[in-house]
């Protein structure tokens, strides 16, 4: 078990009927994940990220297919899925009249640990996580980026090997969101934690997850890292500027022969190409024009992001993607909240 991969889907499928309509949320989900692994999960609303993630969390079966997580299959042990995992929905999952520590120790209690040992792994998390300011304060009295962390100190409670995040940092200020993805990485620097998480928030995964995964309208549509999606996908944005419209004319064709990348005119005096090797183009088209008589009054490049990615994959920005569409099946305060407190609840 200790060498197979934490997630295996296989054809994961769900479809729900919509105002007598079927409607297929996830269509044929087939992915592995390696353990210790950060995974990014990205796609607009509607695209069925949720609810792939309740049917790895055991919380709402497939339509068809399954998958084993932690070493289970969700659809013959998911008692034995939930004790291994943890999971962070969209929603607040605290008892709002509660105090803080006090809704720690319930969650040990509703995993079955014993007191002295919920009480220590209580002590650990309000320290690691940041949260013995408020520890004392009943849940209601939060701040949002003070629930969401607390969100994750009940989702980590039974120190679980592989932890599902929903959109984790939505809604927290710039140092709220800071704070909380320094807390995931020292996790997993500390204890080799497998996370597997979706967000709205492209520089997030860009920045933190090895391994990206594009999913529209219920389908993965690109799986690989950031740097190899951008380059292969996107490329870099090369600009040239020049001082008369005859020189931009004439360098269309001049910075076409070192590319295959199609290179178009912009306004009267740029030309742009959108390419892969852009540190690497720069400098020779800019060379190549010089050696041309063409004289070149500015050139910019500028790296592609994750939301060019998906403008590539699907014609539209992620953000485009996300008006309009399909809303998922709603999460609602239950199932939020039995997912974090595991299978004894």
């Amino acid at each position: 078990m200790a060498n197979e991969p934490i997630i295996q889907a296989q054809g994961l499928t769900k479809r729900f009927t919509v105002k007598k309509k079927t409607v297929e949320a996830v269509t044929d989900l087939t992915f592995d994940v390696g353990r210790g692994d950060l995974v990014a999960f990205l796609g607009p609303n509607g695209a069925g990220k949720s609810t792939s993630l309740r049917m790895l969390t055991t919380l709402i079966p497939p339509t068809a297919g399954t998958a084993r997580v932690v070493g289970f299959d969700i659809l013959k042990r998911p008692a034995d899925v939930r004790a291994r995992i943890g999971y962070v929905g969209q929603l607040t999952s605290g008892s709002f009249a509660q105090r803080v520590r006090d809704e720690l120790l319930s969650q040990g209690a509703f995993y079955g640990m014993p007191r002295t040992a919920a009480a220590k792994r209580a002590d650990e998390l309000i320290e690691s996580l940041d949260l013995g300011s408020f520890s004392t304060r009943t849940v209601q009295q939060l701040s949002g980026g003070q629930k969401r962390r607390l969100d994750i100190a009940l989702g980590l409670m039974h120190a679980p090997p592989l932890l599902f995040l929903d959109e984790p940092s939505t809604g927290l200020d710039p140092q709220s969101r800071a704070n909380l993805w320094q807390h995931i990485l020292d996790l997993r620097e500390q204890h080799g934690t497998t996370v597997f998480l979706t967000t709205h928030y492209l520089e997030e995964a860009d920045r933190y997850a090895e391994r990206v995964m594009v999913m529209d309208k219920g389908r993965v549509i690109a799986d690989d890292t950031a740097a190899r999606l951008k380059a292969e996908l996107a490329g870099d944005v090369l600009t040239f500027g020049f001082a008369t419209e005859a020189d931009a004319e004439h360098a269309v064709a001049v910075v076409q022969r070192l590319t295959d990348r199609v290179v178009r005119r912009e306004g009267t005096d740029s030309v742009v190409v959108t390419a892969p090797d852009g540190d690497s183009l720069l400098p020779d088209a800019v060379r190549a024009l010089d050696a041309a008589g063409i004289r070149v009054a500015r050139a910019t490049g500028v790296p592609p992001t994750l939301d060019d990615v998906f403008l590539a994959l699907t014609g539209r920005t992620l953000r485009e993607a996300g008006e309009g569409e399909p809303v998922e099946e709603p999460e609602t305060p239950e199932s939020a909240q039995s997912a974090t407190t595991g299978a004894q609840r």
